[in-house]
């Protein structure tokens, strides 16, 4: 999966005063941090199959509405932000275990696992930024719990697919084309500024200090 690459627009300082030149400054200091993070991840996230809202709208939409009576596993803290990572199933799971969802890869009907394999409870940070058409990509860090999961499924379930869901919706397809052992997992687009709003409420900025 290959990121877009964040761009870095020049700024002439030219007499104005040091207060109006400092934000201009601060803010190319965060694009600087953002390149630094997309480069640091390139060689291990996974491949972007499908535009965000495009995969098998009506089936995937279906499953999103059941996603928000199923809760991960275990006691866990309330978060504001739902982030449900699901793989695709085995063909010869039932129906009590798998979905039957539309891929875009493919154009086939595939079955889906109902119980996710990473949550918002595996999160610990991320990092958002805009994207070209006007809504936002975010890059997740998972805590090792997540890190673990995630380098698991892309060693047992290579060459299969793996479905994001966010607050109830469906976001993208990642097809696992690769090992991914850094616990990082990059949405391209999709999040609208609502979404990072409830991110911010519940996870730290990569780079920032643990809260």
């Amino acid at each position: 999966m290959r990121p877009n690459q964040l761009r870095l627009c020049g700024v002439a300082v030219g007499a104005g005063s040091w207060a109006r030149v400092r934000p201009t400054i601060a803010e190319i200091r965060r694009s600087k941090t953002a390149c630094r993070l997309m480069s640091g991840f390139k060689q291990q996230t996974l491949q972007i199959l499908s535009n965000p809202l495009s995969i098998g709208m009506k089936a995937l939409w279906a499953f999103a509405l059941c996603l928000l009576f199923v809760a991960p596993g275990g006691v866990a803290k309330k978060r504001h932000c739902m982030f449900r990572v699901h793989a695709q199933a085995n063909p010869q799971d039932t129906a009590a275990f798998a979905s039957s969802v539309h891929a875009q890869l493919s154009g086939k009907d595939v079955a889906i696992e109902k119980i996710p394999r990473i949550s918002e409870q595996d999160v610990i940070a991320f990092y958002p930024y805009a994207a070209a058409n006007g809504t936002y990509g975010v890059l997740f860090q998972l805590d090792e719990h997540g890190r673990i999961a995630l380098d698991a499924l892309s060693i047992e379930r290579r060459g299969g697919l793996l479905f994001v869901f966010i607050n109830g919706r469906p976001i993208t397809e990642l097809a696992i084309d690769r090992r991914v052992s850094d616990g990082k997992i990059y949405i391209a687009s999709g999040l609208t500024a609502a979404d990072i709003d409830l991110m911010k409420k519940d996870w730290r900025l990569i780079g920032q200090k643990k809260r």
